[in-house]
């Protein structure tokens, strides 16, 4: 009877293993409040009586940044941990790391945070979903740039492109790129920098004057986990996205808001939403299949209507 229980599934012994695996000693701005949404979603379900009957669990791993680490915990979590399902990563190289891993381990997986069009489109498959936005919308990196261009083009035909920096991720000379752009005596700046390069290019180029008379339009730069540390420094006049929390006035923010305070004695960042809505989405998933089984998953993922802290989704 003891080697058949230990044979059995998780689920089948009346708990559900979400694996989860993140760059958090990379990205602890983001990923710090992201794991507290998460576990927020975690907490509100098991003391809502867990998802069709199971209480969930949630393990997580460090993939380092790497990809050959993100791989080898997945593997680590599906054949020690004998997980249900898995989620998170947030960059993209990480996140289609893992998209391959479920294709070949046939396990289901939904893109917490990595925004690259390729995890749904180049390169999807069946066993994965995203959450977030993706390229078309708000891609990273230099596909964010080529995007911003084919729109911008289509838009306005004329437009010049006159200057381009692209310093690798956490390593920006500041001073340099700032020179160049100053240099190139552009109209408007489209920028797409964030954490502690974000900061970096603003302090330089506040120093310098490059946004002075100048138009910016800035990826991610109003997400209060990279606009915090800016302080006193923040641009004013720049058009971003982002996530101003204590602006929100719909009911099911300010539920989320209130329980998000009341648990942590801080405000939520955009990270929280993500990893809270990622764990919403599982469980309302689950609830639709009646199982955590990944071929019911697949199809009970498809048009999936789930309530998250900004509305509805599909």
């Amino acid at each position: 009877a003891v080697l058949t229980a230990l044979a059995m599934p998780a689920q089948a012994q009346g708990v559900i293993k979400i694996g989860e695996v993140n760059s958090y000693k990379a990205q602890p701005a983001f990923l710090e409040p992201y794991k507290k949404g998460m576990e927020l979603a975690v907490s509100e379900i098991n003391a809502g009586g867990g998802v069709n009957g199971k209480k969930i669990e949630l393990i997580t791993r460090d993939d380092n940044a790497n990809p050959g680490d993100a791989v080898r915990v997945a593997e680590e979590l599906v054949s020690r941990e004998q997980v249900d399902v898995l989620t998170g990563t947030f960059l993209s190289h990480i996140g289609l790391a893992l998209t391959d891993f479920a294709k070949q381990k046939k396990i289901f997986f939904l893109a917490g945070e990595p925004l690259t069009d390729k995890i749904v489109w180049q390169n999807g498959n069946r066993y994965t979903f995203r959450l977030r936005p993706s390229t078309y919308m708000q891609e990273y990196g230099q596909s964010a740039v080529a995007t911003f261009k084919q729109l911008m083009k289509a838009a306005q035909p004329d437009i010049e492109f006159v200057a381009e920096q692209a310093p690798p991720l956490g390593k920006v000379d500041s001073g340099s790129v700032v020179q160049a752009l100053a240099d190139a005596k552009p109209d408007a700046i489209f920028n797409v920098l964030f954490g502690a390069d974000l900061s970096k290019f603003v302090r330089e180029g506040n120093t310098r004057g490059l946004f002075k008379d100048r138009e910016v339009v800035s990826l991610l730069t109003g997400e209060p986990e990279y606009l915090d540390p800016l302080k006193d420094e923040a641009p004013n006049g720049w058009l971003v996205t982002g996530y101003p929390w204590d602006g929100v006035q719909t009911p099911e923010h300010k539920a989320f808001l209130s329980a998000y305070q009341a648990k942590y004695q801080d405000y939520p960042r955009l990270g929280s939403v993500v990893g809270y809505s990622a764990i919403m989405s599982l469980a309302t998933g689950m609830k639709k299949a009646k199982s955590a089984d990944t071929e019911k998953m697949i199809e009970a993922f498809r048009g999936l209507q789930v309530d998250t802290p900004f509305g509805p989704i599909t």
